[in-house]
């Protein structure tokens, strides 16, 4: 099977700091990849220099793309990389203000990105962006209220709702339920979890939860000073870490 996503030699550096350094692995299609570590580990620049958000000092990030096959994404052209990221890819913010247009209604939201894959019919976008916000549990008679009037949870599920709308096949996600009530994210890994499985997403997860992990990854990377020090399916890497790292990273969960 050929990967969706592969991913050599990515390295990043800011000055004489090492963001992130010598990573690499395949995303294989339906696949979750969870990248964890503490604060300042490298994952949030991993996932940027992945999204094409920065551009890496070395490596490939090479894209299965519908209409050409394999492609490096950090050669492509901005406009290239802009129709990927309204199409095949989807970027979920940790702070849903970054992923909304906080002045346009609900519907709004979830309309504008159908529009930019060429969706014209007033009445079919409405019927679509209705549908897709009962989908992430947002009730029919909120489509034309702005954001701003949403909790942060609802406005995280519109976030998700204006991503997912197009169809990508590949989803990357910064800290997904970071600053949310507990009970809220339960529900939103839920809705999460129901979401990758039925649409059969690929995605790459970065959190500092490990519960956020183990609910959504089949596999784990942890990164630590900008490196992968240990990386395996979600479950043996938790229930059996082999790094130093790893295990301190899960005993400090357990002592919680």
């Amino acid at each position: 099977m050929t990967p969706l996503l592969s991913v050599q030699g990515i390295r990043k550096t800011y000055g004489f700091r090492i963001g992130c350094t010598d990573v690499g692995f395949d995303l294989y299609p339906g696949e979750v990849m969870g990248i964890v570590g503490e604060s300042g580990s490298g994952k949030s620049t991993l996932l940027s220099c992945l999204a094409g958000h920065l551009t890496p000092d070395q490596g490939s990030v090479v894209f299965d793309t519908r209409a050409e096959g394999p492609r490096d994404t950090v050669t492509m052209s901005e406009p290239e990389r802009r129709m990927l990221g309204r199409t095949d890819w989807a970027f979920v913010h940790q702070n849903p203000r970054d992923g909304l247009r906080m002045s346009v209604s609900a519907g709004g939201n979830v309309g504008e990105r159908l529009m930019a894959v060429g969706a014209r019919h007033y009445g079919q976008i409405r019927e679509t962006a209705t549908d897709w916000l009962g989908r992430v549990e947002i009730t029919e008679d909120r489509i034309d209220d702005r954001p701003r009037a949403f909790s942060g949870g609802m406005q995280q599920r519109l976030q998700i709702a204006r991503n997912l709308v197009s169809g990508p096949r590949l989803v990357f996600m910064d800290e997904p339920t970071g600053g949310l009530d507990v009970s809220v994210q339960a529900r939103l890994l839920d809705l999460l979890r129901g979401l990758v499985r039925e649409m059969g997403l690929s995605a790459l997860i970065v959190t500092h939860d490990l519960a956020v992990v183990r609910l959504l990854a089949h596999r784990l990377m942890v990164m630590k000073s900008g490196r992968v020090v240990e990386t395996g399916l979600t479950d043996q890497v938790l229930d059996d870490p082999q790094h130093p790292y790893t295990q301190l990273l899960v005993s400090s969960v357990l002592q919680v």
